[in-house]
């Protein structure tokens, strides 16, 4: 098999695209790095047809070792002949490969191996071979009565041909075109059912929508299949896959009996029978229902991936003086100052909620901290007493004469930070509210910064994320990870070593060496001085350089994503233009009128001179977009103050296959179903909102003892029934390019 041939015909690239991009990977290269700065020799490809190629390329080299061994497998036990070899050799698929392979695996003893002890090979050849033949007169019973032996534990005829048929019946299970036919007839024709375990009432499981379920298998949303199998996994629904057993004897028939002889034919529709329903029906129905779960991780991680990332990349308040609250009612809320560069530089606890007294004290304890640090952000936690923490910081900040911007921010993950080595290793000597108080204002500052130091699981982004393939899903969240810091790019100098062990080259213990070297030696004047880093080599150097930045450094450069290794060609820009290269940031506007074409080299082309020049306008700014925040409404604080018809602001959360979930204020998220996200017909509610997206609701439905609450975004008229004549349904939106559309044409090979 030509693998980068195969792969430049499924994902639609050329050739020579393919074979530089596996030459650069083979020679250790990023995903962000070849992306970036090596677009003339892979075509420009992005980061998601490079992450693509990488996944085809790992399944096809895995396929082919697995080959390797089938086919040695097989060859050992003298049965590979040059069709069977052939077959092998064209196999795509692990499933198609494993098929063939089934007949020649090692197995334990089977009712057919019995069968074989007992020397009922031949009397099996001998229907096999009637079944082949017209042959009028077939008399069975008289054939396996010649079969009888004492010895071999064949005590009667009708023992010898049962013996016959398990043997049969075995053949035929492993027929891999068989196989392969039912497997799609159960995908395109079954039903997924599901019942609620007797022991369970009803009303008393989480699960009341599965009690009498039914769903065509090919259609059944991801979450539907999650649900139901944790819902097996808990012990208490069961779930299996129906379909017209009928339609699959028919078909196994067809296919398998040929002979005009009745004796014969009854035989057969026998052994097929035992074949399928002892042999076929559970491993098929198995790997069925294993294929639906990977489908469903895929499409479970993907959106995971999708909200996770748009949380990374949501807006930064910026590096500014930040206060963090760390709200509670009967401990007090922990407060903590952080510098612009988010080092801790004070921290106490106040009780705005219990006497007037402790009230009074935590006012002067605010504003104390506020002019003494001068303090611009305050970041305010979103859970127990967060609505009225904020707002005894408005009544504190109505009283001060400067005037910090507040802002509430999520803790999803806080106190798993909080518990952290990450954070012991930080602040060892810190109350882990307190350690909490600090990661809510840098999360202000920074989120990406923040967020990278705790486990995305815990961020609460997902979709029944524990339930997925763990590995997978660990996978994907690293490169989503890691595709986001380098991205933004890194401030070398501020930047912790679990964020500095995220770029692009940089391993965990190499960041840590770069931190320590940075607090012996001080801040990092040039790039160059990476160089000097212990296991900081070429290599190293030549993935991350781009993706770390220095402010005020020696080289303006050092603070862009201009690569060293091009440096000399913005050098030869500015001598062109007659300024001095710490002019560059000065003269921004300048190098729009630059022609690229001008300074093509053999290794340098257009691309690569087209990023630089677009870099070079906006020099060291930061990529992400401008920063803003919701304002919920002062009197609603919690769900028993929501009435229908409401009009809120909130921020999404979290976004589902089923809709989106709203944080307005009130302890609970709220859901937005999809069918109330748009006024439209919308199939995919990723191409309506984002995660961190600032949005304008209407409560329909508040259930208080449940604590549910339904929203809709539908304008006004629409929410719920919609007004008037329906509008027609438009035709779907079309999916943006993403490495799960690119890779939607051999899913199935992921078996």
């Amino acid at each position: 098999m030509n693998i980068p041939q195969l792969i430049a015909q499924e994902l639609s690239l050329g050739l020579n695209q393919v074979q530089n991009a596996l030459a650069l990977f083979a020679e250790g290269g990023t995903v962000p790095f070849i992306a970036r700065y090596r677009k003339e020799r892979t075509g420009e490809m992005n980061e998601v047809h490079l992450r693509a190629l990488l996944e085809r390329h790992s399944y096809l080299s895995e396929l082919e070792e697995r080959k390797s061994t089938v086919l040695k497998s097989i060859e050992e036990q003298g049965k590979l002949t040059d069709d069977l070899k052939a077959k092998i050799e064209a196999c795509l698929q692990k499933t198609e490969l494993e098929d063939l392979y089934l007949p020649f695996k090692p197995k334990k003893r089977t009712r057919a191996t019995i069968a074989r002890e007992k020397g009922l090979d031949p009397l099996a050849l001998f229907v096999k071979a009637l079944n082949e033949t017209d042959a009028a007169i077939a008399d069975l019973t008289a054939e396996g009565a010649k079969y009888i032996s004492v010895e071999l534990g064949v005590q009667s005829a009708e023992e010898a041909l049962k013996g016959a048929s398990d043997i049969l019946a075995e053949e035929v299970s492993e027929k891999a075109e068989l196989r392969q036919h039912l497997r799609d007839y159960l995908m395109n024709e079954g039903f997924f059912t599901s019942k609620i375990k007797e022991e369970h009432p009803v009303g008393t499981t989480k699960y009341e929508m599965y009690r009498d379920y039914k769903a065509k298998v090919k259609d059944i949303a991801p979450h539907n299949m999650l649900a139901l199998r944790r819902g097996e996994s808990e012990g208490v629904l069961t779930f299996t896959i129906e379909f017209d057993t009928a339609a699959v004897s028919s078909y196994l028939e067809s296919r398998e009996i040929r002979s005009a002889n009745q004796n014969v034919r009854n035989f057969y529709r026998e052994m097929i029978e035992d074949a399928f329903e002892r042999l076929m029906r559970t491993t098929l129905i198995g790997e069925v229902r294993l294929e639906k779960k990977i489908a469903a991780d895929r499409e479970s991680i993907r959106t995971f991936e999708t909200n996770f990332r748009e949380l990374l990349l949501f807006s930064p308040a910026g590096m500014k003086p930040t206060l963090g609250i760390d709200p509670g009612f009967r401990t007090g809320c922990k407060v903590a100052a952080v510098d612009r560069t988010g080092k801790l530089l004070e921290y106490e606890t106040v009780h705005p909620h219990k006497s007037d007294a402790e009230r009074s004290q935590a006012f002067e304890s605010l504003k104390r901290l506020i002019e003494k640090h001068q303090i611009e952000l305050i970041a305010i936690g979103n859970g127990t007493a967060g609505r009225e923490t904020e707002a005894f910081v408005a009544e504190a900040l109505a009283q001060s004469e400067q005037k910090p911007v507040k802002v509430i921010v999520s803790e999803a993950g806080a106190s798993v930070y909080s518990a952290s080595e990450v954070a012991i290793e930080e602040f060892p000597e810190l109350d882990l509210t307190v350690r909490g108080a600090v990661s809510i204002a840098r999360r202000l500052q920074d989120p990406l910064a923040e967020l990278v130091k705790i486990d995305p699981k815990s961020i609460g982004v997902g979709q029944y994320q524990h339930d997925v393939d763990q590995k997978l899903l660990k996978q994907k969240l690293d490169e989503t990870v890691e595709s986001c810091v380098n991205y933004v790019g890194v401030d070398l100098n501020l930047a912790s070593k679990e964020l500095l062990g995220f770029v692009a080259g940089v391993s965990p213990s190499v960041a840590k060496n770069l931190v320590n070297f940075r607090n012996e030696h001080g801040a990092f004047r040039n790039r160059r001085e990476l160089l000097e880093i212990p296991k900081f080599g070429p290599k190293t150097f030549e993935q991350a350089a781009g993706f770390l930045r220095i402010r005020d450094g020696e080289n303006p450069l050092d603070n862009t994503a201009v690569h060293p290794e091009s440096y000399f060609i913005v050098e030869k820009m500015a001598q062109d233009m007659n300024i001095t290269l710490n002019g560059i940031t000065g003269a921004s506007n300048k190098f729009s009128a630059v022609d690229p074409r001008k300074y093509v080299t053999e290794s340098i082309g257009e691309p690569t001179l087209r990023d630089i020049l677009a870099e070079l306008e906006k020099p060291g700014r930061d990529p992400r977009a401008e920063f803003r925040y919701a304002t919920f409404k002062e009197e609603v604080k919690e769900i028993k103050d929501l009435i229908p018809g409401m009009e809120l602001e909130g921020i999404v959360t979290n976004v589902a296959n089923f809709g989106a979930f709203v944080d307005i204020g009130v302890h609970q998220d709220g859901l937005v179903h999809i069918s109330q996200l748009a006024d439209r017909f919308v199939d995919d509610p990723k191409k309506i909102v984002k995660v961190g997206q600032i949005v304008k609701v209407r409560v329909l439905e508040v259930n208080q003892p449940l604590k549910r609450i339904s929203l809709s975004m539908k304008s006004l008229g629409r929410a719920g029934k919609p007004a008037g004549k329906k509008a027609p349904t438009p035709p779907p939106e079309k999916k943006p390019s993403s490495i799960h559309d690119l890779m939607a044409k051999f899913n199935k090979q992921k078996n």
